[in-house]
C-alpha cells in the first residue's frame, strides 16, 4: 500500500514545528535569570538606614516590613506636586492682563475620548525659545460649538527647557460629555 504524499509531508512538518517551538521556548527560558527566577536587569530600591534607626529583627521576614513607597502614596506625591504647579501657574496668571506674554509659544488641541468618559481633556505643548528654562502659566478654556465656554483650566509646567517642547495635560470634568473645543486664553512665560 502506497502512502499518501500529504502524509509524508506532515510527517516532516511536524518534527520540524516541534524542533523550532522547542528552540524558541529554551531560548526564552535562557534569558539572564537569577535563582529567583527574576531578570538580573530588574533592580529593587529599598532606602538606606541612618545610623538613628532601628532595624528590624533578624526573624522578620522582607515581606513583613512596611513598603517605604506605596503605589497610592506615590500616586498622592505625584498629585500633590500637580497641584502645587497647577497653584503656582494660577498666581501668576492672576496679574497678567490681555492674553499673556506666551500665546505664541503654546498650542492646545482636544484628546480623542469615549462617551463614556468623565473627562474632557486638552494635550497643552509648550515650546520655550528662550536660552533659560521658565515657567509657563497656561490658561485652557473648553468651548463647545457656539463657542460658549464651558470650563477654564490652569496649567502650569515647571523648568521647560530651552529650545525644546514639553506636553502638560488640562482635563475639565465640567466639559464632559460635551463636544468641546480647547484654545488659549492666556499663557504667561516667568
Amino acid at each position: 500500500m502506497k502512502a499518501h504524499p500529504l502524509s509524508r509531508r506532515a510527517r516532516v512538518l511536524v518534527p520540524a514545528v516541534a524542533a523550532a517551538l522547542l528552540a524558541a521556548t529554551t531560548a526564552a527560558c535562557d534569558s539572564d535569570t537569577t535563582s529567583e527566577g527574576t531578570s538580573d536587569s530588574v533592580r529593587t530600591l529599598t532606602p538606606e538606614h541612618s545610623e538613628h534607626e532601628e532595624s528590624p529583627s533578624e526573624e522578620q521576614s522582607p515581606d513583613a516590613q512596611q513598603s517605604p513607597r506605596t503605589q497610592q502614596s506615590f500616586a498622592a506625591s505625584v498629585s500633590a506636586e500637580t497641584e502645587r504647579v497647577r497653584q503656582e501657574a494660577v498666581k501668576r496668571l492672576e496679574g497678567v492682563e490681555s492674553r499673556g506674554n506666551a500665546v505664541a509659544d503654546v498650542s492646545v488641541s482636544g484628546l480623542p475620548v469615549a462617551a463614556s468618559e468623565e473627562v474632557r481633556s486638552a494635550r497643552v505643548r509648550v515650546t520655550n525659545p528662550t536660552d533659560e528654562p521658565a515657567f509657563y502659566a497656561v490658561k485652557v478654556e473648553f468651548v463647545d460649538a457656539e463657542d460658549k465656554v464651558l470650563d477654564t483650566v490652569v496649567v502650569g509646567v515647571e523648568d521647560a527647557p530651552p529650545d525644546r517642547t514639553v506636553d502638560a495635560q488640562a482635563n475639565s470634568r465640567k466639559a464632559a460629555g460635551v463636544k468641546t473645543f480647547p484654545r488659549v486664553a492666556q499663557a504667561e512665560r516667568g
